[in-house]
């Protein structure tokens, strides 16, 4: 399995403040062509915060040094790899463990993969993706409960009303992920609302505050993510607690883990990596789809004839969903389109290569992923939304190659594609969306990218 799962699959800045913690400094150049550091003690970091993301530097960086380019982040040599042949050359398939768990949890202070025996990682890893897996499997016809209300919600407003997709669509990850990972207790809105708050105070420290180290500088700020933190942690022992030991038709996320036979710790630590990651990826891949849908008539109206073709008038089944390939096509073209995750990282764990520059031990290696997703080397005409190009053999290797895709995505992202099948099915059965004139949309490049601002769309009833 690929050593950097994508959803992460972008935590570069946990990882660099776990190497950063974790390894002393080094000023051993490797030799690969790049920035010099700006400053002695940040390096590049200035340079970096001036961009005003990690990926638009990365950018910069690779147009100006190539595929494979380097720079510091405070005393230490990072290398970056911007093309499919570089990464092929870098990626070892064998590795058990991912960078977006590994550094997630170590930022969190929970025990990852890397500390574990490899029979324990492994283990844990299986009963992960599988309680996952069960949860859809079980929950589904919930989750087509929770997208049919919003569907209906969108059919009752009046043609010329704009719709905040940004907000309806968080909304619904929310409700869909907690509900399925803890159950009816988050059937309450006020229960959301509560999640909700703290997961925002966590998610923006773990992408803003660790990488301008703002974070360190802030007693407020480090206090109220602590106090998020550990109000999670308590809700999240609260329900491990009302689960245990009860009978319930609804098998949650958390139901699986205690099937499992882990420990409350354990069963938390899950929780908490699944519940954080989930909403953030399942919102971002249905916000980014519904966009591109609204601005492409001709491929919302192909995806409608695949639905009447194989759904007829009936609702989307789990069972179905593998044959909607369109719909999966337009999907994987959402998260290649909008760089949906733009940044991985791996640490250089024993010497190595890639275009015969020597990558030393301990050296911080970034995937610049939203670089690779848009060189045109690998996709034809890359800033065209097209669905189409996902036809092609080749295209869709490269695509796995990158963690986005079948066995090599990580759980989390595959979770996403069912909720987002599942939504793009209901809307595009019983409605047409329409782009708002004059709106421009801008990414916000994070951990996950999203719309700067709120997205706004229009809707009107399909005869």
């Amino acid at each position: 399995m690929l050593d950097f799962v994508i959803f992460a699959v972008t935590f570069v800045v946990i990882l660099v403040g776990a190497v950063l913690y974790l390894y002393p400094s080094s000023r051993c150049a490797s030799g690969v062509p790049g920035l010099n550091p700006t400053e002695e003690k940040d390096g590049n970091l200035q340079d970096i915060v001036n961009k005003g993301s990690l990926h638009e530097f990365l950018v910069g960086l690779h147009e100006q040094f190539g595929s494979v380019a380097s720079f510091w982040f405070g005393r230490r040599p990072v290398v970056s790899l911007g093309s499919v042949d570089q990464l092929r050359q870098h990626i070892n398939p064998n590795r058990t463990t991912d960078s977006f768990e590994t550094m997630l949890k170590s930022l969190l202070g929970y025990q990852s993969g890397t500390g574990m025996a490899v029979t324990e990682a492994l283990m844990r890893k299986k009963v992960y993706e599988g309680a996952i897996n069960k949860t859809l499997d079980k929950n589904f016809p919930l989750l087509l409960k929770l997208v049919e209300e919003l569907v209906g919600k969108w059919e009752s407003y009046p043609e010329s009303q704009h719709t905040p997709i940004c907000a309806h669509l968080l909304g619904l990850a929310m409700k869909a992920v907690t509900q399925m990972a803890m159950g009816a207790r988050f059937a309450d809105d006020a229960e959301v609302i509560r999640f909700r708050k703290n997961h925002e105070a966590i998610w923006s420290e773990i992408g803003k505050g660790f990488l301008d180290g703002s974070l360190e500088k802030s007693y407020s700020r480090k206090a109220c993510y602590a106090s998020a933190l550990a109000e999670m942690e308590s809700v999240l022992k609260s329900v491990i607690k009302e689960n245990s030991g009860r009978g319930s038709n609804q098998l949650t996320f958390m139901d699986s883990l205690l099937q499992a036979k882990l420990s409350e710790r354990q069963i938390m630590e899950e929780s908490m990596v699944f519940t954080l990651a989930g909403c953030v990826i399942t919102a971002n891949l249905c916000i980014w789809a519904v966009h591109f849908l609204s601005v492409s008539e001709t491929v919302q109206e192909k995806l409608h004839q695949e639905l009447t073709d194989v759904l007829g008038d009936e609702p989307v089944s789990l069972d179905k969903i593998p044959q909607l390939r369109y719909c999966q096509q337009v999907l994987s073209e959402t998260v290649r389109a909008a760089k949906l995750t733009p940044i991985a990282a791996r640490l250089q764990e024993v010497e190595g290569k890639v275009d015969g520059h020597v990558i030393p031990k301990e050296t911080l290696v970034i995937y610049a992923l939203g670089v690779v997703l848009q060189d045109a080397d690998t996709w034809t005409l890359p800033y065209r939304f097209d669905p189409d190009r996902f036809t092609d053999e080749s295209v869709m290797k490269s695509f796995s190659l990158l963690g986005f895709s079948g066995n090599q995505a990580c759980p989390e992202l595959r979770f996403a594609y069912t909720v987002a099948a599942v939504l793009l099915s209901a809307l595009v059965q019983k409605l047409r969306l329409h782009r708002v004139e004059g709106q421009v949309v801008e990414s916000r490049y994070e951990l996950v990218t999203r719309p700067k601002d709120d997205t706004w769309i229009t809707v009107s009833k399909r005869n």
